[in-house]
């Protein structure tokens, strides 16, 4: 960048869309008689139009959608896109299992024993040995009483939140938290204080203030936070809460199969009882390879999910092969310690050489999610797609997902990388960076991100 040009900030970005929204949204505008017809169209909808205003400014601007790439089989550390093998920084699988000969068998045996689906909710058509077993080896990894497995993530938080939370009640949450946190606790309907991130001072705050107004009060944050990389201070939350006589939520959906020596998440990492948290919750989908959501707590507050929680409840079970196959995931990190060692070091790999490049990896502790932040959203679509140009998959995250001046392109760091194919990502990523810091943003938006 020039030192006289003025930077597009994400405030100016932000009105170019609303301009563009606003006079989509004029051109269509219908008259009076017909405003009730107009009003059933969701091609009206609000959200539509802002998605189609940011569709018309990619276009416009003739920087390809990066969302949906159809990928012609199986994401690892590589990946095929458009018939063309790339470099693959935007998936979750941490230990390199997802083509697992193992979990594969398993899942197939499963799947030709139990069939592809259990058919109807577990609560109503019955159990089957696979989620016994699955929820007993996630219970096992927190020292839980027990754990309850969730086809979904999202909707296991969702769920979980709305069972336990109320109208009488306080829900204190990281304000860089998750959706499902941030919606589960809006959904609930107990009150919400979001605090800024990792401040924990603001939490014993906000419990110094408010705690006495509610009957519970939960505490909730992530183990790995998804954005930016980093942890919370478990400890001090485990004295706040018993302080304050509330209850401490972890989503260490992205911690688990990263950090600690075993890849038992967080409390590992951090030398902290398990127990001493009262629901650990996450998602199959990550690093071990499946998909859906779970919960490890005491016997009581599974048993309620299992019995009230909609997302269970009214919800069909796991598939066999899909539990299966987190299952033989979970065993497979147990008894292969190497792999998690592996995916430690590749990003230690990734996160040091970066920042001897120069590159801003943010707030990032190094492990697993490495976020090389660029600031500008433009510059960062453009960057994406110059990486993508040269074969190298990776994600950008813009606003409002992130806040405003701190888009980043995401870096997602496997057991499955080889330390060359490490070394190639930073070398193009230092490359491609400075070219598009080093031209302006009409050169940018008027040339497809090339010089």
């Amino acid at each position: 960048m020039g030192q006289d040009e003025k930077p597009m900030r994400d405030s100016d970005y932000d009105s170019m869309l609303g301009r563009m929204s606003a006079v989509s949204s004029s051109a269509s505008r219908p008259g009076r008689a017909s405003a009730r017809q107009h009003m059933t169209s969701f091609e009206n909808h609000p959200l539509y139009r802002q998605m189609l205003a940011q569709r018309n400014f990619g276009s416009k601007v003739r920087f390809p959608d990066p969302h949906y790439r159809l990928h012609d089989g199986a994401a690892g550390a590589t990946t095929i896109i458009d018939g063309v093998e790339r470099l693959n920084f935007a998936s979750y699988d941490y230990l390199g299992l997802n083509r697992h000969p193992l979990i594969l068998d398993a899942a197939d045996r499963a799947t030709r024993t139990f069939g592809s689906s259990v058919s109807a909710s577990r609560i109503s058509a019955g159990e089957r040995r696979v989620h016994g077993d699955l929820e007993a080896a996630l219970a096992g990894l927190y020292e839980a009483d027990a754990a309850i497995a969730f086809v979904s993530g999202h909707a296991g938080v969702l769920s979980t939140l709305a069972t336990l939370m109320g109208p009488k009640d306080l829900i204190i949450f990281d304000a860089l938290s998750h959706n499902c946190i941030v919606m589960g606790a809006k959904l609930c309907g107990a009150a919400r204080r979001s605090f800024p991130h990792n401040d924990l001072d603001a939490v014993e705050s906000i419990l110094e203030d408010e705690r006495d107004r509610f009957e519970r009060v939960m505490i909730v944050t992530e183990g790995l936070f998804s954005m930016d990389g980093d942890c919370p201070d478990l400890a001090r939350l485990i004295d706040i809460k018993r302080r304050h006589a509330a209850v401490l939520m972890v989503d260490d959906a992205h911690g688990l199969g990263v950090l600690g020596a075993t890849g038992r998440g967080v409390f590992e990492q951090q030398g902290v009882r398990p127990s001493d948290v009262d629901l650990w919750v996450g998602t199959l989908s990550k690093a071990l390879v499946s998909c859906g959501g779970y919960v490890a707590a005491s016997h009581v507050i599974v048993d309620l999910l299992k019995h009230h929680a909609p997302g269970f409840v009214y919800s069909v079970g796991l598939p066999a092969g899909v539990a299966v196959a987190a299952t033989t995931a979970i065993e497979i990190m147990r008894r292969e310690p190497e792999r998690v060692a592996l995916v430690q070091a590749r990003s230690r790999a990734f996160f040091e050489l970066a920042r001897s490049r120069g590159l801003d990896v943010g707030t990032s502790g190094g492990l697993g999610i490495i976020p090389v932040m660029v600031g500008d959203p433009v510059r960062t679509v453009a960057l994406t797609q110059r990486l993508f140009e040269r074969n190298i998959n990776a994600f950008p995250v813009l606003p409002p997902g992130v806040p405003d001046g701190s888009a980043r392109v995401r870096f997602f760091i496997s057991a499955a990388h080889a330390p060359e194919q490490i070394d190639q990502a930073i070398s193009v990523l230092v490359e491609e960076l400075a070219a598009v810091q080093s031209i302006s943003l009409d050169h940018l938006l008027n040339s497809h991100g090339t010089v």
